[in-house]
């Protein structure tokens, strides 16, 4: 799997990607079933009669723009989103801006009649809820997107009778975020393959010349491929090498001095994601560039890489729904090291955001686990990019230990968890 004497061009997905109205049309639908599904089914959850989401213009709530239709691209002055839980289990949904959202929000103040405030006040008394979520969190940044202003108005604007209903949202906010709905998933895996296949023709000699192309060059290679393609980077590539003799890097630490053009006998790593149809990707896989007279990789970082494979299973089968996040880190590192590996996990959660809303299974620097985050439990119909490393000695690099980091994307659904769209279990060959 993987190997480059077949390498698919990221240029043959090319047609399959939608012009932007298209795109449009896309997400238009997805959003129209997730407030009619996913929304009402959260809201009944976690117990809320109602969400106020309010953000003024470029300095948007996270969740806000997640609820606005495309082509919206910002709040306007100062838009104010209510959804009301109804009877029926359904939820009303109504705008508070100048120019609503047509069959998506039914516009519901009239600023020529009643400030916006006071308008917001009056829907509230009207409806009654018995709690009012707002987004304000001290875990998560998705569920925290209320400023300090907007928050003053509305506890002034609701009153001594409404404002003791207000409840952080955050379970909600993120539970909302979180959700993946059928027609998504079914989109998912393709968006990943791009992802694939953009590593698969930098990680090739069709991109890389050892002696001449840096590992800058391939960086920026890979961020002109996005944009070619019309998808959007939403972090800066990276590419890093290991090899026999030279001293690694530690996890999370740069070093300037580093050569960077890229030589027979490295073994390389990449980490590079982007937004398509607002779903993001994060993926790190491996190459080695062959020695004169090789034609394969030394047996030992072959072994390396398999430990990691290895982790990998061992962290999906450790997913189960209504774990928390920690106790799927400890499980998987537990049985890990049983089996004489030396792992380390730090997955997040991937979806409408790279670094998504979820639960944190570990960081890189928080193997014990992480309070808060990581106490939040999976749930079915969730994304993760399942981050990792194992280290491994390599007998032909004299015994060196060497880290063998990967990261796919993986889907937990039906009460298990699969990859979205394979992984790598080779390594790419450059020659």
């Amino acid at each position: 799997m993987f190997v480059t004497d077949c390498v698919i061009r990221a240029d043959d997905y090319r047609n399959k990607i939608l012009p932007v109205r298209a795109r449009a049309d896309v997400r238009n639908a997805w959003l129209t079933e997730r407030m009619n599904t996913v929304l009402p089914e959260i809201m009944k959850r976690e117990g809320f009669d109602m969400w106020l989401v309010a953000a003024r213009e470029y300095n948007e709530d996270p969740a806000m723009l997640t609820l606005l239709p495309e082509p919206a691209m910002s709040a306007r002055r100062r838009t104010i989103l209510l959804f009301t839980l109804k009877q029926d289990g359904s939820v009303e949904r109504l705008m508070l801006d100048r120019f609503g959202q047509g069959e998506f929000y039914e516009a519901a103040w009239d600023p020529d009649r009643e400030d916006q405030y006071d308008c917001l006040a009056r829907l509230v008394r009207e409806r009654a809820p018995k709690v009012i979520g707002l987004n304000i969190s001290e875990d998560s940044a998705f569920a925290d997107g209320l400023t300090h202003n907007e928050h003053q108005n509305l506890v002034r604007a609701l009153g001594d009778e409404f404002a003791p209903r207000l409840k952080s949202a955050e379970r909600l906010a993120v539970g909302w975020l979180e959700r993946r709905i059928a027609p998504e998933l079914v989109v998912y895996p393709g968006i990943v393959d791009i992802g694939h296949a953009i590593i698969a023709e930098a990680f090739s000699s069709q991109t890389i010349q050892p002696g001449i192309t840096t590992t800058d060059d391939v960086v920026w290679w890979m961020r002109q491929k996005m944009l070619d393609l019309g998808l959007h980077a939403w972090f800066q590539p990276t590419v890093d090498h290991q090899a026999r003799g030279e001293a690694p890097v530690p996890l999370a630490k740069h070093d300037r001095t580093r050569r960077t053009v890229i030589l027979p006998g490295d073994l390389l790593h990449c980490d590079m994601g982007f937004y398509y149809l607002g779903l993001a990707t994060d993926q790190q896989q491996l190459a080695y560039v062959l020695r004169p007279g090789e034609s394969d990789a030394p047996a030992g970082l072959k072994a390396g890489l398999a430990d990691a494979n290895r982790l990998q299973e061992l962290h999906l089968e450790a997913m189960q729904v209504g774990a928390p996040g920690n106790q799927v880190l400890r499980t998987a590192l537990q049985q890990a090291r049983q089996e004489g590996l030396k792992p380390m996990i730090y997955t997040h959660p991937i979806g409408y955001h790279g670094h998504a809303a979820g639960p944190t299974i570990g960081l890189w620097d928080r193997q014990e686990g992480v309070p808060g985050r990581g106490d939040y439990e999976l749930f079915d119909d969730t994304c993760y990019s399942i981050e990792l490393n194992a280290k491994k000695t390599v007998p032909e690099w004299d015994g060196e230990e060497i880290m063998f980091a990967l990261e796919e994307e993986a889907v937990l659904t039906g009460g298990r968890a699969r990859w979205l769209s394979g992984r790598q279990t080779e390594l790419y060959l450059i020659g």
